[in-house]
């Protein structure tokens, strides 16, 4: 049985990520932070532009570390926190309380999951409009 190595998510891929991450919420208008994972949940770029808000640069990771815990972008997962969800508890059960707000986009290669990409700042949908863009970096 052979099996194919899969390239893991680099530094430089991460730095690709962050740049164009930020070029499309510049292009809006918008003053964001953003954080790229890799695949064990540690951190290989990070970027806070001077004019966001502190807490920019911890809500772009916990939405990173959140879509790579859950798999999934952080906009699809809302509903399942919400009482009657099936991770409703979840949220409290961790040490590192993960992020139900649309800006978490997982990151894949050949289908699977290689790290995630966080951006905050923007209101919610932008933050998940600009991570969406930087993955075209990856192609």
């Amino acid at each position: 049985m052979s099996t194919t190595a899969l390239a893991p998510l680099t530094v430089h891929d991460a730095e690709a990520l962050v740049a164009a991450a930020h070029r499309a919420a510049e292009a809006a208008g918008v003053t964001v932070s953003v954080t790229v994972l890799d695949a064990g949940g540690h951190l290989l770029a990070f970027r806070r532009d001077d004019r966001a808000v502190l807490i920019s640069g911890e809500t772009s990771t916990r939405k990173a570390y959140t879509a790579l815990q859950l798999n999934a972008p952080t906009a699809e997962l809302v509903d399942a926190v919400q009482p009657g969800g099936p991770f409703h508890t979840l949220p409290t059960a961790l040490d590192r309380p993960l992020l139900f707000i649309a800006g978490g986009v997982p990151v894949r290669r050949d289908g699977r999951l290689i790290g995630a990409v966080g951006v905050g700042g923007g209101a919610p949908e932008q933050d998940h409009a600009f991570a969406t863009a930087a993955m075209e970096t990856l192609v």
